[in-house]
């Protein structure tokens, strides 16, 4: 867990040896530090900083665009520091043309993620399972991404390029975009929304061996829910679960606000929530009291 005093790893080496073990890496969403010690607690190898996640978390609006890259990174630092497995984070369109790309991808990388994704989309971005998305020229993301490409310092930093067409041209046209955005650099590809259980094998099938894919199991979003096992079949690398732990936060705040105005007090609804110490050994509070001792002087 990211302890205080923790030995810096190879949190990117260790998510390549993980893309390229076999099985499909799971990646639940996280949305702060809290969620993603959470999902590091839970047993997972890899965190996944949802875009969507945090722009709900941050300023309690829709991912249409209104976080800056800023505000994007800031938030990608605190979820590295608070776990020691690989985080892969949202970096939306890079937040502007190729020079932009340049300076997203150095400040993701001294933020400490191991992983971006970059997709295609016109500035200001949509979350990729809502209308209403305009995509940027093949040509023009060809060049963020070869500026991306360039840009890294360590070359374990994986890029992850990701389309958004399908919703906007077809998915002829992501499909042509992605071998492109191979070419110019991108280790692992993401087609965005396929709508059919028939779209999601031509990704498969059409992609396979040119780069290791992305699946992203959006809940509630475009994509139909295919279990693992046919993910697997289809021989997708990374399992994104983006915004499950941010609607079951929703749900856990709502339920027990709807106990403190029935009833004046939470008390009936802590049964079902964990009691004070539980919370505080999970967030750290014996490792400060083992520093406190370790450092005091006596």
């Amino acid at each position: 867990m990211g302890n205080l005093l923790g030995t810096a790893g190879t949190p990117r080496k260790r998510l390549r040896e993980l893309l390229a073990a076999g099985p499909p890496l799971v990646a639940p969403g996280a949305y702060d530090a809290l969620s993603a010690r959470l999902v590091e607690q839970a047993g997972f190898d890899v965190v996944y900083m949802t875009g969507f996640g945090t722009t709900a978390s941050l300023i309690g609006r829709p991912d249409v665009g209104l976080l800056s890259a800023a505000e994007m990174i800031d938030n990608a630092t605190r979820i590295v520091s608070a776990v020691d497995v690989p985080v892969i984070a949202d970096a939306d369109t890079g937040y502007g043309n190729a020079i932009n790309v340049v300076r997203t991808v150095r400040a993701y990388e001294q933020a400490g993620v191991a992983a971006i994704h970059l997709e295609d989309q016109v500035m200001p971005k949509k979350c990729g399972h809502m209308s209403g998305k305009a995509v940027i020229s093949r040509e023009e993301m060809v060049g963020k991404i070869s500026a991306a490409a360039a840009a890294r310092r360590d070359p374990d930093f994986v890029l992850i390029a990701r389309t958004d067409a399908a919703a906007v041209h077809g998915l002829d046209d992501a499909l042509g975009r992605a071998k492109a955005y191979a070419d110019a650099g991108a280790d692992v590809l993401f087609v965005e929304a396929p709508t059919s259980e028939e779209s999601i094998e031509r990704v498969a099938t059409e992609l396979r061996g040119v780069a290791p894919l992305v699946f992203n199991w959006a809940e509630g979003g475009r994509t139909p829910p295919l279990p693992l096992s046919r993910i697997t079949d289809l021989g997708f690398s990374l399992v994104l679960y983006p915004i499950g732990t941010l609607l079951a936060a929703t749900a856990g705040i709502r339920s027990l606000l709807d106990v403190i105005r029935r009833d004046g007090t939470p008390a009936a609804a802590l049964p079902g929530v964990p009691t004070f110490d539980e919370f505080t050994t999970l967030i750290g509070l014996p490792e400060v009291s083992e520093l406190e001792q370790r450092f005091s002087g006596e």
